[in-house]
């Protein structure tokens, strides 16, 4: 069957189309976003649901998604999606981080001239038939210091583009290395010496807890007098009451507002304030950046639902349709070698260590790291996945490791799990073979070649003769077949281990029978989905 996606705003033509174009059936319903209640009554229906900033995926909305895999957000911000939510939920959440980088960075640099030029109050003064030549005292912009507040994909554009137009920056990111700040030709600064230094300070950051009120009293007191603030970056960023006093005091000069506190802003304090240039959200209102974000947005959900491709999304790794073939087997490897140990394990998980050797070091390991947790808990959370499985292991409290190492045996590159309770540490090794099937190449230390099986059982014993009897006697007498078998030891009279093959799930008393022997220190049953 098709996956199905909802298109619940208003996207381009041309995306709808590409939806159609890659085998993915389409509803176009752009107004239906307005409406929660239908909404809701419907979602229930879709893989997949395309939104702009009209649509608000609550975590009501999500809890009756039953089928939804993927959100696409045709823009960058998501803070109309409750991701957390979609993330417990194993939804994967996307946006569109370049469609509109230029179109925005651009509105900012517009708002910045704007408001050193005072041209909004200009306009209006000469068409009105004024001619207030001396009134409008404008400043240049070339050599005057730029702070940038987030130097990310919009942030950096407006570097740029100030640079080109003589301007010195500098910029406050904590991601921003200092590689690339050397690269874009800005000066790396703390926000307080940005706030100290900056004649013009433009905002490019997400909001979240940490961003939220990042200019407000306290930091325009640290401000230089006569500095002009531009926010086309998300309202909440600036808290409005405590600009408009700095601009009534004078320390603000000037200020280029395109996002507000409460929108749609059909009146706000800002408003009608001298040279205060405001606009209804316009950075990315062009036509080009419009038919842009929703080409990719089309683009990345259908690869995803029929490739498995995963592009720009928030709460998983990105996994290109060119790496999805070969990376698939191996992340089937990492959940199969997650599941094992999982189903294997009763005591609570306290840390979790992750070995790539050989090739698999260059593989996508954030991806093949997800998908071993998602094996790894699904035994007490059935629903986990890869998106899930990273949140709830943080939630319980695992601590996570990875290890990256060179080629080191005659595979050309093998997956590690190691896993720590408070009782034990279990470990189990796996590669992929040339058929695309994973392996265990190693259990407790044990080295072998076993196939993954839909019903196995896994027994530890100590090396002592009858074993193989053993079980095949008791399996017989209760009329459970035996498929196929693999043995491993550590050394003679030490340590080993029996992987059974069965045709169906291992019944409970012969489990009781084979605990009871004298010589089976454990048993226990497994299952893995072994679909392609």
């Amino acid at each position: 069957m098709a996956p199905r996606v909802l298109v619940s705003d208003k996207l381009s033509p041309t995306a709808v189309q590409i939806f159609k174009d890659r085998g993915v059936e389409v509803d176009y319903l752009p107004d239906l976003g307005k409406d929660k209640e239908k909404l809701l009554s419907v979602i229930d229906q879709y893989d997949g649901l395309a939104i702009r900033s009209a649509t608000k995926v609550t975590e009501k909305l999500i809890n009756n998604a039953t089928n939804l895999k993927v959100v696409g957000r045709a823009g960058i911000g998501v803070d109309n999606v409750d991701i957390p939510a979609a993330s417990r939920r194993g939804i994967i959440v996307m946006n569109t981080p370049f469609g509109n980088s230029i179109t925005t960075a651009e509105h900012a640099i517009a708002m910045l001239f704007a408001v050193a030029r005072q041209i909004p109050e200009a306009n209006t003064s000469t068409h009105g038939g004024k001619w207030e030549k001396n009134r409008f005292m404008g400043v240049e912009i070339t050599g005057k210091t730029l702070g940038v507040i987030g130097c990310g994909n919009i942030g950096s554009v407006v570097a740029m583009r100030a640079i080109g137009l003589k301007m010195h920056v500098v910029a406050f990111d904590p991601f921003l290395s200092a590689e690339r700040a050397s690269e874009l030709g800005v000066e790396k600064v703390e926000l307080d010496e940005l706030f100290k230094r900056a004649d013009f300070i433009t905002l490019h950051t997400p909001l979240t807890d940490k961003t939220r009120g990042v200019i407000d009293k306290d930091a325009i007191a640290k401000m230089k007098k006569g500095v002009r603030i531009i926010n086309c970056a998300r309202g909440g960023l600036v808290v409005e009451a405590d600009l408009v006093e700095g601009l009534k005091s004078g320390k603000v000069a000037g200020a280029g507002i395109d996002v507000f506190e409460t929108e749609p802003a059909t009146e706000n304090p800002l408003f009608n304030m001298p040279n205060v240039v405001c606009t209804p959200h316009l950075g990315a209102s062009t036509s080009e950046a419009q038919e842009n974000v929703a080409i990719q947005v089309a683009e990345q959900m259908a690869d995803y639902l029929t490739k498995g491709a995963v592009t720009n999304a928030i709460n998983m790794p990105s996994i290109s349709a060119e790496e999805a073939p070969r990376l698939k087997p191996f992340i089937k490897l990492a959940e199969v070698l997650g599941a094992f140990v999982g189903q294997v394990t009763d005591e609570a998980i306290e840390e979790v260590e992750i070995l790539f050797d050989g090739s698999t070091t260059e593989m996508n390991r954030r991806a093949l790291i997800s998908a071993a947790l998602a094996g790894l808990i699904r035994p007490q959370v059935a629903d986990v996945n890869m998106v899930s499985a990273p949140i709830m292991a943080k939630e319980r409290g695992i601590i996570l490791s990875e290890v990256k190492r060179d080629k080191s045996g005659v595979f050309d590159g093998y997956i590690k799990l190691t896993v720590k309770t408070s009782e034990k540490t279990r470990t189990i090794a796996g590669t992929v073979f040339s058929d695309g099937k994973p392996r265990f190449i190693q259990i407790k230390g044990i080295n072998l070649d076993a196939e993954v099986g839909q019903h196995m059982l896994y027994t530890t014993n100590y090396d002592v003769p009858g074993i193989i009897g053993l079980l095949g006697s008791i399996c017989a007498k209760h009329q459970v077949n035996i498929a196929n078998f693999q043995l491993g030891r550590n050394r003679p009279g030490g340590d080993a281990i029996a992987l059974l093959y069965l045709d169906a799930p291992f019944p409970p008393e012969v489990l009781r029978e084979l605990r009871a022997t004298d010589v089976i220190l454990s048993a226990k049953p497994l299952s893995f989905d072994v679909a392609a």
